[in-house]
């Protein structure tokens, strides 16, 4: 499915929770990110990821801090290759493919990630800090 397709898919939530997995999540984030920056990016992905979730019955699989770090992470990646296409990018960086162990263990640990807290709103980093300015995005 093209990037079009699968944004609108996405969107309109015709796109079925069984072919929506990890590797899906990056590649909408990554969408976002490419057509609108990281700033715009952020809240009109979690918005639309809720109502996704909500579509699907499963409004409280939403987790805004795992959904900002894995935002943040595809951000810093993104800006080393803005011209990449979405398989070049993903061979490019598969660690952002792998869901656990993940990348988000390098930066949170397991406890702040299980709180209520992050799971309402994004909680900064307890373990390695983000990189790239996306991160103040969420600090606003």
């Amino acid at each position: 499915m093209n990037d079009r397709d699968f944004t609108a898919a996405f969107r309109d939530a015709s796109l079925p929770t069984t072919a929506f997995h990890h590797r899906d999540h990056v590649r909408i984030a990554w969408i976002y990110l490419r057509e609108l920056g990281p700033e715009t990016a952020l809240p009109r992905f979690a918005v639309d990821l809720q109502c996704y979730a909500r579509a699907h019955g499963v409004p409280g699989l939403y987790h805004a801090t795992i959904t900002g770090a894995y935002l943040e992470l595809i951000a810093a990646r993104l800006a080393a290759r803005p011209n990449a296409s979405w398989d070049e990018f993903a061979m490019a960086y598969p660690e952002l493919l792998r869901w656990k162990p993940g990348l988000l263990e390098r930066h949170y640990s397991e406890e702040l990630l299980a709180s209520p807290l992050a799971r309402e709103r994004f909680v900064p980093p307890d373990r390695a800090t983000f990189e790239s300015r996306a991160a103040r995005v969420h600090e606003s």
